[in-house]
């Protein structure tokens, strides 16, 4: 038997004559001039490089279009379909693969207790000779049938062999023993009699055994030789490190996915007055990560902001960069400051992560009460406005420097927001790409919208995002798309009670009447006992350290919804009161009666709120 050999190394350690003999097919000395040389397998289809199937004068020659096709399988399925194309017919006539169950994959995922399962039959047979095609293969590799699954036992023939690692032929007890063991497995016709018809090769990687191929020779063709079995242990190495590279692909693709969805909201605010819907699609052409990403962050007076941006490039570091600025978005809309403040600090942050990427963002705060949108934009792309009577507007914020550059500079534009109008933010992967430019995308996703809003039936939020995704056309993305729409609702104005009150004495029993009369008329009878007593504990406690007027605000939504709001930056904390005490029990009320509760800096002070949520009515179950 001859010696394994992996890689092109093995071939120049053969000894004195055994090129030769390696180089040239193995011919019979009587040949039957009756039929074909079962030597001489029938041309490969054309299109698929170096033709494998001519007459292997040259086993070098089938070695190096052979190993080339294998290597270009990406994923495990593919890199065994390229394996059988290669081998049969030119080598074999049928192809049964085995991988253990589960595949171990890197050093920390060592193989256990072996499970072989069938993963791959090639049912093709080689072409007679004259025939034009090769039957066809399955539509998708993942269609070839599969199989029970097959536990060597310790010490089998089988399980030495796959120890060994060197492939062997079927005319010895051991490998016969073993090839029958596998073939037992597989729905298959019943396999050739023992004997040079058949090799058993290990698939070995780099550190462990992944499974074992099986290559079969019908009777009317030759025999495999001791020099075939180079040919099978170079096909045998070359698809063991093609399936390592296609498990450690799929599980860094899993790994990078997992990445950017958990750097992304999980799911959207439902704040009152807006309504909101996003989209992110990864590229097609990188490993599934980027600097994309968009949130929506609930702020007092049932405000919202709405953030979209862009980090240069396609990496995990693009997705590390892209986590930090988001947590710093979120943290500076936190203070409630305007947004091109938010933008301005925003690019201090960048500058300090030691990075040299930038990244563009656009941030907008909507409030539903006064019904208006302030833009700010660090060079990103601006946002269009889809008016409630089918107009399209690009409202132009005066794009500042990209985040990171250090130029600041960032303004903000206020514009009407009307109920019934939707905001859509978007990355460039969905206006720019190789076959058209910004301008001309912009062009078209303005024109899908148009013509969208102006159909016989108003869109929902979730099919305009898909109208908008429809710009794109066939073909593959070549970047990132994150999408964010906003549908603003806005409060009505009988909905919302706004007071300004003098920080005195007198002012938490002015604020229990203004409750009690607004309750009345909104019909919450049902809530002003609860509702004034809270109200009262939430004002005295502002009036204690304010030095302007404190506001209160009343809102009627979906729950009753109170904030009391003063110049102090001085944030009240709930802490257990002894019996002694005279005070601090307020708050341990509000955190026992309201349904939520809270406090936010903002840029004038501070605001605490709570919520109770409304009484149920006769249709309410």
């Amino acid at each position: 038997m001859a010696k394994h050999l992996g890689g092109g190394d093995g071939i120049r350690e053969q000894k004195p004559g055994m090129r030769e003999r390696a180089a040239l097919p193995h011919r019979p000395q009587h040949p039957d001039p009756s039929r074909p040389s079962a030597r001489t397998p029938p041309p490969a289809p054309p299109g698929d490089g170096p033709d494998l199937a001519e007459p292997l004068t040259d086993r070098l020659r089938y070695l190096d279009a052979a190993t080339r096709r294998i290597a270009r399988g990406m994923t495990l399925d593919e890199t065994l379909w390229e394996l059988c194309r290669a081998a049969v017919p030119a080598f074999a006539d049928r192809v049964f693969i085995h991988l253990y169950a589960p595949l171990p994959v890197g050093d920390e995922n060592a193989p256990g207790p072996g499970v072989l399962r069938l993963h791959c039959t090639d049912r093709s047979r080689r072409r007679e000779p004259g025939a034009t095609a090769a039957e066809p293969p399955p539509a998708d590799p993942r269609d070839l049938p599969a199989a029970e699954s097959l536990r060597p036992a310790p010490g089998s023939p089988l399980a030495e062999l796959l120890r060994d690692g060197r492939p062997a032929l079927g005319d010895t007890p051991d490998v016969a023993s073993a090839a029958a063991e596998l073939l037992g497995t597989a729905d298959t016709p019943p396999p050739p009699a023992p004997g040079p018809r058949l090799i058993l090769a290990p698939l070995h990687g780099r550190t462990h055994a992944l499974g074992s191929v099986l290559l079969t020779r019908e009777p009317d063709r030759e025999e495999f030789t001791a020099d075939d079995l180079l040919v099978a242990s170079q096909l045998a190495t070359h698809t063991a490190l093609g399936l390592e590279k296609a498990m450690l692909y799929e599980r860094e693709a899993a790994v990078a996915d997992t990445l950017q969805r958990t750097m992304l909201p999980p799911s959207l605010p439902e704040p009152p007055g807006v309504r909101l819907a996003s989209r992110y699609l990864p590229s097609s052409r990188t490993a599934r990560v980027g600097g994309d990403w968009y949130d929506a962050i609930p702020l007092p007076g049932n405000r919202v902001a709405l953030v979209i941006g862009d980090v240069m490039g396609h990496s995990m570091t693009s997705a590390a960069i892209m986590g930090q600025l988001r947590t710093s978005v979120q943290t500076l809309a936190g203070l409630d400051l305007p947004p091109s403040e938010v933008l301005h600090h925003l690019d201090d942050q960048a500058g300090r992560l030691g990075s040299d990427h930038t990244a563009t963002c656009l941030y907008a705060l909507y409030d539903p009460v006064l019904q208006r949108l302030l833009v700010s934009n660090a060079g990103h792309l601006p946002p269009v406005l889809l008016r409630p009577d089918g107009g399209v507007e690009v409202l132009h914020a005066p794009p500042g420097a990209p985040i990171g550059v250090g130029g600041g500079g960032f303004e903000s534009v206020e514009t009407h927001a009307p109920a019934g109008a939707t905001l859509l933010m978007y990355t460039d992967g969905l206006v720019e790409s190789r076959d058209s430019d910004v301008v001309t995308g912009m062009e078209l996703l303005c024109d899908r919208l148009r013509t969208a809003a102006l159909g016989s039936a108003p869109l929902s939020l979730e099919d305009l995002c898909d109208e908008a995704l429809g710009t794109l056309g066939p073909g593959e993305r070549d970047d990132d798309i994150a999408l964010l729409a906003a549908r603003f609702e806005g409060l009505l104005p009988e909905t919302v009670a706004y007071w300004y009150m003098a920080p005195r004495p007198q002012t938490a029993g002015q604020a229990r009447r203004l409750t009690r009369r607004t309750l009345a008329e909104w019909g919450l009878d049902s809530l002003v006992e609860t509702t004034e007593l809270l109200v009262s504990e939430v004002v005295a406690n502002a009036v204690r350290f304010a030095t302007r007027p404190i506001t209160l605000r009343l809102i009627h939504t979906d729950v009753l919804r109170c904030e009391v709001g003063d110049d102090s930056t001085v944030v009240p904390r709930m802490r257990q009161a002894r019996l002694s005490d005279e005070g601090g029990r307020g708050l341990f009320l509000v955190d026992q009666l309201a349904r939520r509760w809270g406090a936010t800096r903002v840029s004038t002070g501070k605001v605490v709120w709570f919520e109770q949520p409304l009484p149920r009515t006769s249709g309410d179950r």
